[in-house]
């Protein structure tokens, strides 16, 4: 029988990629995020997952760079964890929100100083002047948060992806691969199972 909350099955799997040996498996909340700019040319990229919950996946960016280009013009989005120790993939696909400001606030404060002082720093996606130029910034952002805690720039903040599909697969012998697909329905979710 399939499970019937996909978030909460994802919970479960999630709790097992995260027991798994860090020498192994460095980042378990590593994802792949594929946005689509304007003109329809999809891009796929690594970021890291920071919370979840049943209103969606949530990850944090710099609105300027590419990606938070592409999903204000694009609000939508697909994400791909695979975890190969434990043979299982997770596909979700759904609306793009971004998060409330004292939720991005919340997260900030949680970072080590010098990734806030990157955020500033960091002109995400655009072209390094120099060689010297990141480090002269991040210099520059230093001195101008010495003695004082570094608030969350406006232009960084958190995207939500709110799930309208959700896709567990498990890899089983001979290519016979488990397929469970959950599509929203209404305020909950209809489960079927694919061929592999």
């Amino acid at each position: 029988m399939i499970p019937p909350d996909p978030i909460e099955r994802f919970r479960t799997v999630y709790a097992l990629a995260e027991k798994i040996d860090r020498s192994i498996l460095p980042d378990p909340n590593a994802m792949a995020l594929g946005t689509v700019e304007e003109g329809g040319q999809p891009s796929v990229r690594i970021v890291l997952l920071k919370a979840f919950d049943e209103r969606g996946f949530v990850f944090y960016t710099n609105y300027e760079g590419r990606k938070g280009r592409h999903l204000l013009a694009q609000p939508k989005a697909a994400l791909c964890f695979y975890w190969a120790t434990i043979d299982i993939q997770v596909r979700v696909e759904g609306k793009v929100t971004k998060v409330a400001d004292d939720e991005a606030d919340a997260y900030f404060a949680t970072r080590a100083r010098l990734s806030q002082i990157g955020a500033w720093a960091s002109r995400q996606s655009e072209p390094l002047e120099s060689p010297t130029a990141l480090e002269e910034r991040v210099r520059k952002y230093e001195r101008e948060f010495e003695g004082r805690e570094v608030p969350r720039p406006s232009f960084w903040s958190g995207f939500r992806v709110v799930p309208e599909r959700i896709e567990f697969w498990k890899a089983k012998p001979n290519r016979l691969h488990e397929r469970h697909l959950y599509t929203r329905a209404g305020n909950g979710w209809k489960a079927e199972t694919l061929y592999p």
